[in-house]
């Protein structure tokens, strides 16, 4: 179909800004449906690919972004049913026929699908994309929750969600997050909806009042307090809670190898160890802990589709609030934004939004 007006911007190069481009035509396959774009998420994973030299599965020129939500507007034979609805698009499409899919582990997919990766993603005004696993969005909406706002569901939410749920977070627990961002923040919310008592840890003190804010009972700042008196504030909360779980359910929620550090010298007994944060960067550790404390380290890459929903519901209950961490960009500014997320210059997570059919000059 042709698209008078649409646009987006692709990565060129890494360490090139993004530029902008024309998209004249997008057709959709049978099984495939065309999204126009409400929001795309800026993440870290997305600077990673445009600066820190991070392989994208398919080769350059590419439009990154893998947070998405919009209506889909164009569908193909075997997707027409999701004609005309609004939609949050999974960050990873698995492709439900192989191994792995089979057995139960769609994450793992080797012929998933993920925007901005496998194929052109979120930044722009359309996005063509396969319709398995998309999650359907009910409307109305409650007031104060505009669409855009849900393409963070897409990973800052899932993932986060996907890790706890394997964590099998309850009313027992105490869960710790080092990092309380986009995903550590919304991580933290998840859990204390969830009855668990919260430990937020960050080097950053507006970060850690906003997780105050949003369900956590005791915040740290790392760098403001030594290893070791970080370790006993973080089991006295622990003893104090009343809580009955053994050991201690720690999400690496940072994406940097000092976070990394931090979240495995709180291993203690019994203690689980969640790896949902990314760094290209190595770190040093002693894996013997593991064995030492029988504890339990695990990864999660994104989410699978099918527990979009219920994520979703704890938005739309209003047990996770998404307004307070992101702020919203006009995709128009997405170099310029890109080149802030990158400095670090944005604390919050960035939506870039295009501007709508009525709003086109």
């Amino acid at each position: 179909m042709r698209i008078d007006g649409a646009y987006g911007y692709h990565l060129c190069a890494v360490g090139r800004p993004l530029e902008r481009f024309e998209l004249r035509v997008l057709e959709p396959g049978p099984e495939e449906v065309i999204v126009e774009v409400a929001g795309c998420g800026v993440c870290h994973t997305d600077i990673g690919f445009a600066t820190d030299g991070v392989a994208t599965r398919k080769a350059l020129p590419l439009v990154l972004g893998h947070e998405i939500s919009g209506r889909v507007i164009a569908a193909g034979d075997k997707a027409a049913a999701w004609l005309g609805r609004t939609v949050i698009v999974p960050a990873v499409i698995p492709c439900g026929a192989c191994p792995a899919c089979q057995a139960g582990r769609p994450t793992i997919c080797r012929n998933q699908f993920m925007p901005g990766n496998d194929g052109d993603g979120g930044f722009a005004t359309h996005v063509r994309v396969p319709a398995r696993g998309l999650c359907q969005v009910p409307e109305p909406l409650p007031a104060g929750l505009p669409t855009e706002f849900l393409s963070v569901i897409a990973d800052a939410v899932t993932t986060p969600w996907e890790a706890i749920r394997r964590a099998g977070i309850g009313p027992d627990d105490v869960a710790v997050f080092v990092g309380v961002g986009g995903v550590g923040g919304f991580g933290v919310q998840i859990a204390a909806a969830l009855g668990a008592a919260v430990v937020a840890i960050d080097i950053d003190q507006a970060k850690l009042e906003l997780a105050g804010q949003h369900g956590a009972g005791l915040t740290l700042n790392s760098s403001a307090i030594n290893e070791k008196d970080l370790k006993a504030a973080v089991r006295n909360f622990a003893k104090q809670s009343g809580r009955r779980g053994i050991g201690l359910k720690i999400f690496e929620t940072s994406g940097t190898t000092a976070g990394q550090q931090t979240a495995f010298g709180l291993l203690d007994f019994g203690a689980y160890l969640a790896v949902v944060g990314f760094t290209p960067k190595k770190v040093e550790l002693r894996l013997s802990n593991l064995m030492a404390l029988d504890a339990t380290a695990r990864g999660n890459w994104g989410c699978p589709p099918d527990q979009y929903t219920a994520a979703l519901d704890l938005v739309l209950q209003g047990k996770v609030a998404i307004a307070p961490y992101v702020e919203l960009h006009s995709l128009d500014d997405a170099p310029a934004v890109f080149d802030a997320v990158a400095r670090h210059a944005i604390a919050r997570r960035v939506i870039l939004k295009p501007r709508n059919h009525q709003e086109r000059p």
